[in-house]
C-alpha cells in the first residue's frame, strides 16, 4: 500500500497543519511517512500546500509527481493541483471556497463545504479538519482515533482548548466522508 496525498489551500488555512497531523497519526499507526511542507512567499493569504506519503514499506523518495488523493481548500489549488491526480484518485473539495466542480470525470471527488461546517461546529479555523475528517472517511487509510490521539503533538500546551473542537470537527468530517 502506497497513499501519496497532497493537501493544499491558502496560508491561515491550516494545511501544513492538516499535513504534519496525519503524518503523526501514521506514525501512531505504526506506517512509513514522509511529510513535505510547502509555504508562499507570503503566510497569511499565500499559498500553502504539503505532501504526505503513506506506505507499508520504507519510502524511497518523498516527491510526489502524481498524487492518489488530494484534500482542496481552495479554487486556485484545484487549478493547479486536479489535473496532476492519478486516475481514479481521491479528490476532496472544500465546496464553500470552492464553487466549481472538478472537471475530471476518472476520480472520486467529494464535496464537502468544510468551512461552513466549522462555522457550525463554533470555530471556522477547524474548516482543515472537517476536510481531513472527511478524507479519513472515505479512504479509510488510517483509524480516525489515530489523528485525535495525534492532536496533541500538534498542538502546544497554550492551545490544548483546542483539542476537543478539533475532534468534533475531525469527526463530523469523517461521518460525511463516509457518507461519500
Amino acid at each position: 500500500m502506497k497513499e501519496q496525498i497532497i493537501c493544499a489551500g491558502s496560508g491561515g488555512q491550516g494545511i501544513v497543519t492538516m499535513g504534519k497531523l496525519l503524518a503523526w497519526a501514521v506514525l501512531k499507526d505504526n506506517k512509513f511517512v514522509t511529510y513535505i511542507p510547502s509555504y508562499g512567499a507570503e503566510q497569511r493569504g499565500g499559498t500553502a500546500n504539503c505532501s504526505v506519503i503513506i506506505s507499508d514499506i520504507e519510502i524511497a523518495s518523498p516527491l510526489i509527481e502524481t498524487p492518489s488523493s488530494l484534500i482542496i481548500m481552495n479554487s486556485a489549488s484545484l487549478d493547479k493541483f486536479e489535473n496532476r491526480l492519478q486516475k481514479g484518485g481521491l479528490l476532496v473539495i472544500n465546496s464553500s471556497l470552492v464553487d466549481k466542480k472538478s472537471e475530471r470525470k476518472n476520480v472520486q471527488a467529494v464535496y464537502i463545504p468544510a468551512t461552513e461546517i466549522a462555522e457550525e461546529i463554533g470555530q471556522i479555523r477547524t474548516a482543515n479538519m472537517v476536510a481531513l475528517g472527511a478524507y479519513i472517511g472515505k479512504s479509510k487509510i488510517i483509524p480516525i482515533d489515530k489523528l485525535e490521539e495525534s492532536l496533541s503533538n500538534i498542538f502546544s500546551k497554550a492551545k490544548k482548548e483546542l483539542l476537543e473542537i478539533n475532534i468534533k470537527a475531525l469527526r463530523k468530517g469523517e461521518e460525511i466522508g463516509k457518507r461519500s
